[in-house]
């Protein structure tokens, strides 16, 4: 059993949301010696959580299922000298309505901690409304899925200091730890609404990683011919050194592409078949979750960084990608307009063993891109809002725990953002422009090869332009501000005058009649 001492504070705590994520919080908190409640505005998720109580294993803490609200909220009265709570619940109106039917029960000096995926600014809205009766209200990132949630997530809090004071050691004791050092990976990020920012940020990145990976599947399987384990046995290998060495979303993915329909499926009968089938190919490509409403970090991501002036293109297209799979009825009716060629075979004359090594650096630049993306987001927010965000921390609480864990890219990246807690461009550092510079070539190969066998590549395309317009000498926006000063007098900046190239970013004073008005 762990040690105790960070539970004398809290005796109990009180899960709000009895779904995927925290259902696996409640018997993460009970084994770690706490007793929880848990309280779902839907009885059969209540329910279900109470029956598979009483088969858990190592629940050292009492869980108790409530259906009234109020009942709940006074399950934890005198319990502790505050009441803890931890939502887990669809961001927006729901979070708001739980909150108005548990704020006749709250006291001062009682802390919830807000653990679904909330905008950021509605997190900083319910600070205020909480602190208004003396509540603390902590908007927390939780990463990692359901599966960490319950074996330990990487977690970003922030909001009130006091209040997270309190709760640090049982956050740390909650968390994951990073394998290196056994450190937890959870930390303070700021105040107000940073923490669920810097989640929406790590969704973000998220995106971006996960439209990459699934471009170089289909770049193996359709370019190159590969079959599921053949590409299995591919990211395993990168998975295991080299720059893609211990990234969470490759190791999933060789083990997706491993598993096989069986007689029996799973516990639930998913992937029941005798035809000895990949579970895969049960898989339509369709992402919902940004069409319904029910994910909005990414979304969130790039609104604030079109409202922030970051290039943010690979985590942008990704998301427009996922946009584009979820209305597959239009899809399918637009494809009979259009006719657009279907993937097909890489020409054979290029060395395959060549082919994959580019594709690994590619995937690995497009990566490595994705980070410096969000981590840019993140500078600049902090310095607009104030937060003095420690984005070493942010590396190392994605160390373990979250779906972004990429340990190659977090010994790269960590070092220089602790020692400059002021960088806002990852290009700076030397080893971050070194290592895109290197796998350029590689990613640029990539690009030409895919493009000629009309592979699906949005994101490793837009990484490859990202770098050439961020890093570039000589841009044609020479040609659109001309334009633009041609229809609408917005002035201009001169090449080579002292105080205008490369000057501060602000409008010009040059304007030339190009047609009299």
């Amino acid at each position: 059993m762990p040690s105790a001492e960070p539970l004398k504070r809290f005796k109990r705590i009180g899960v709000v949301g009895a779904g995927n994520m925290g259902s696996m919080m409640t018997f993460a908190f009970s084994e770690m010696g706490l007793d929880v409640s848990v309280w779902d505005v839907e009885k059969k998720n209540v329910d279900q959580i109470m029956e598979w109580t009483k088969e858990a294993k190592n629940v050292n803490g009492k869980i108790e299922g409530f259906y009234k609200i109020e009942e709940f909220t006074k399950s934890l009265e005198g319990k502790s000298e505050r009441k803890l709570f931890i939502f887990s619940i669809t961001h927006g109106h729901p979070a708001d309505s739980v909150l108005s039917m548990m704020k006749p029960d709250l006291k001062k000096g009682d802390i919830i901690l807000d653990g679904g995926n909330e905008n950021y600014r509605r997190t900083e809205r319910r600070q205020k409304e909480c602190a208004a009766i003396g509540v603390s209200w902590i908007g927390m990132g939780v990463s990692g899925g359901y599966q960490s949630a319950r074996h330990g997530p990487s977690l970003s809090p922030g909001g009130d200091a006091k209040a997270l004071e309190l709760v640090m050691p049982l956050l740390e004791m909650y968390a994951a730890k990073d394998r290196k050092t056994g450190t937890p990976c959870v930390t303070r990020i700021g105040p107000g609404g940073s923490g669920h920012f810097v989640k929406m940020i790590h969704n973000g990145i998220e995106g971006g990683m996960l439209s990459v990976l699934a471009e170089a599947w289909s770049y193996m399987h359709h370019g190159l011919g590969m079959d599921y384990d053949q590409i299995g046995d591919v990211l395993t290998k990168w998975n295991e050194s080299g720059e893609l060495r211990n990234n969470y979303l490759i190791q999933i993915g060789a083990d997706m592409l491993k598993k096989k329909r069986t007689p029996k499926g799973d516990y639930k009968g998913e992937g029941a078949d005798r035809d000895d089938g990949y579970v895969l190919d049960d898989v339509l490509d369709k992402v919902v979750q940004d069409d319904d409403g029910t994910e909005g970090t990414p979304f969130w991501s790039i609104m604030d960084s079109a409202a922030r002036h970051v290039a943010c293109p690979t985590l942008a297209v990704a998301h427009y990608l996922r946009v584009a799979s979820g209305n597959r009825e239009e899809r399918l009716r637009v494809s009979k307009k259009l006719h657009m060629p279907i993937p097909k075979p890489i020409e054979k004359t290029q060395d395959h063993k060549a082919v994959v090594e580019n594709l690994r650096c590619a995937v690995y630049c497009s990566f490595l891109a994705s980070f410096c993306q969000g981590l840019e987001l993140i500078a600049r927010a902090s310095e607009d809002e104030g937060w003095d965000i420690d984005l070493g921390r942010c590396l190392q609480i994605w160390r373990a725990g979250c779906i972004i864990q990429s340990e190659y890219i977090a010994d790269l990246l960590q070092p220089a953002l602790t020692s400059n807690k002021r960088l806002t461009n990852m290009k700076f550092v030397d080893e971050v422009a070194r290592e895109l510079h290197k796998n350029f070539d590689a990613l640029k190969e990539t690009v030409i090869e895919g493009t000629l066998s009309d592979q699906y590549i949005p994101a490793l395309s837009a990484s490859l332009e990202y770098l050439k317009y961020e890093g570039g000498m000589g841009l044609p926006t020479k040609f659109m501000e001309g334009q633009m000063d041609y229809f609408g007098a917005h002035a201009y900046n001169k090449p080579g005058i002292p105080g205008e190239d490369p000057g501060p970013v602000k409008k010009g004073p040059h304007h030339y009649e190009w047609k009299p008005a």
